[in-house]
């Protein structure tokens, strides 16, 4: 599933090639992807200009020229895709611009989303309400971990990847996030001393940022809107490594299960507490 750096990636592609970029044409093949469509979509989106791009969590957003705001969410196998030919029956959305350019949203799984919504309604939209901390906002740090870590017994890498605390990190980020801050990934969330908790904060913030430099993460469906791959996976210190000498210490990676999700760690650089 793309997650934060995969998304902001995408995001960054698209305000590149889009921003100023008016809407000719939408061409949509089905009436719903995860949830239905919005009503007469290629009328609303017709003659409508690129005005920005934002994300907030996994949702990339698009600000157009009449105070609409685009909401888009590749969920597991969703991929935006410039030009080229076309994809085939899980290309269900193709948008036309005025310049020539064409991006087609495949989705072979259809838990993707498209909505629209205005700028003034965007902060209290449904899918956006109740998102927990942005880890690339100046909000992140220590602290604000701690007040959303504060009396929680889950393990700390689950509270990492819940979406109420803190969004997009996603279970590769925060598996090599604890390992480059020594903190077992079943330490309990709300026992995290201070100190390892501002140092969490940073390298979480650096390896998503390190990741975005990357192009992402390039796993089962993941490429770039280019079709290019990410390349982050080749820089992975824990993740998918087990049985590997760890890159530190040179004892075994190790794997395990947490909340349906593999988890990777090295025991002698990450002790139980």
């Amino acid at each position: 599933m793309p997650e934060l750096p995969e998304v902001e990636t995408v995001k960054r592609a698209l305000a590149i090639r889009l921003t100023g970029r008016r809407f000719v044409e939408t061409v949509q093949r089905r009436p719903d992807l995860r949830w239905p469509l919005p009503a007469d979509l290629p009328g609303r989106l017709r003659g409508r200009t690129v005005q920005d791009f934002g994300r907030r969590a996994k949702y990339i957003q698009v600000f157009l020229d009449d105070g609409q705001v685009m909401l888009l969410h590749l969920g597991m196998s969703g991929r935006l895709v410039f030009d080229g030919q076309p994809m085939g029956p899980h290309e269900h959305l193709t948008f036309g611009f005025d310049d020539g350019t064409v991006l087609r949203f495949v989705d072979p799984r259809r838990f993707g989303a498209l909505d629209l919504t205005t700028a003034e309604e965007l902060p209290g939209h449904r899918l956006l309400a109740g998102l927990g901390l942005e880890p690339l906002g100046n909000a992140f740090s220590g602290p604000a971990l701690a007040e959303a870590f504060r009396h929680r017994i889950v393990a700390v890498k689950q509270a990492l990847m819940d979406q109420k605390l803190v969004v997009g990190v996603g279970n590769i980020y925060a598996s090599e996030a604890l390992f480059r801050t020594g903190l077992h990934p079943a330490t309990p969330a709300g026992t995290v001393d201070p100190a390892r908790l501002e140092a969490l904060a940073a390298n979480v913030r650096t390896v998503l940022t390190e990741a975005i430099e990357a192009g992402g993460s390039s796993l089962r469906d993941y490429v770039q809107a280019d079709g290019e791959l990410g390349n982050f996976q080749r820089m992975f210190r824990v993740y998918d490594r087990a049985g590997e000498p760890c890159l530190v210490c040179s004892g075994p990676i190790r794997r395990t299960v947490q909340g349906n999700r593999a988890t990777y760690f090295c025991e002698r650089c990450q002790p139980p507490a």
